[in-house]
């Protein structure tokens, strides 16, 4: 096979990453403002859920909560007599965002808490409730802080996406290994597999430092 014979499978694999990344990403986000806001919650059941929630997703290996989804799970539900097999991709993007959700609830925890006293301190002298100095005054201040760490977060996930190729998932890693079972060819595909993940990498992380720049200018701008 040509090199160039090479490229078209391989684009059809970044694609179905290119994907996973981001439906696994946007979940992952919305999991991580959830719960890492239910961790500070006073209501006991949902701050146990949270955490809970967290320890377990951030205790356990990304491989192994794949496999539960995919493998044990409709097994589990087989026996209880309901059918609960995924789709590899919705086994995917669960897996992937469920992990990044569980390590982002820390960096939105991380991002609350550093808010100054004083911020809470003059929303309640103001009358605000709560709920207002949450959304009004604490996170407006916390997202800023929270973007870099998203985005280191996030190109992890582009690098995690690489183990849906163990449920046969055609991602970028899947095309690659049968292209390399069927010629045999392991160092030209795995470096083309090495630069297209650092490529995609590479684009991912421009994007968040856009728009980690973006929230920056809407934070001063609320100032």
């Amino acid at each position: 096979m040509q090199l160039t014979d090479y490229i078209e499978p391989l684009m059809q694999g970044a694609w179905v990453t290119v994907q996973l990344t981001l439906y696994s990403t946007v979940l992952g986000a919305v999991l991580a403002f959830a719960s890492g806001i239910g961790k500070l919650s006073r209501h006991r059941t949902i701050n146990a859920i949270c955490v809970a929630y967290i320890e377990l997703f951030r205790g356990t290996s990304l491989l192994v909560q794949l496999f539960w989804l995919y493998f044990a799970l409709p097994l589990a539900g087989s026996a209880i007599g309901i059918d609960l097999r995924l789709p590899p991709v919705l086994a995917g993007v669960l897996a992937l965002s469920l992990n990044i959700g569980a390590y982002g609830a820390e960096v939105v925890r991380g991002a609350i808490a550093s808010v100054h006293p004083d911020q809470r301190e003059a929303a309640r002298a103001l009358n605000f409730t709560e709920r207002q100095t949450l959304w009004d005054i604490v996170i407006p201040q916390a997202i800023p802080e929270m973007m870099p760490p998203f985005g280191n977060l996030a190109v992890q996930n582009l690098k995690d996406t690489a183990l849906v190729s163990l449920i046969s998932l055609g991602d970028l890693t899947f095309r690659a290994e049968q292209i390399r079972n069927y010629t045999q060819d392991s160092t030209t595909i795995y470096s083309m597999l090495l630069a297209m993940y650092f490529g995609m990498a590479l684009v991912l992380t421009v994007l968040m430092r856009g728009l980690e720049r973006y929230v920056t200018r809407w934070r001063r701008a609320r100032s």
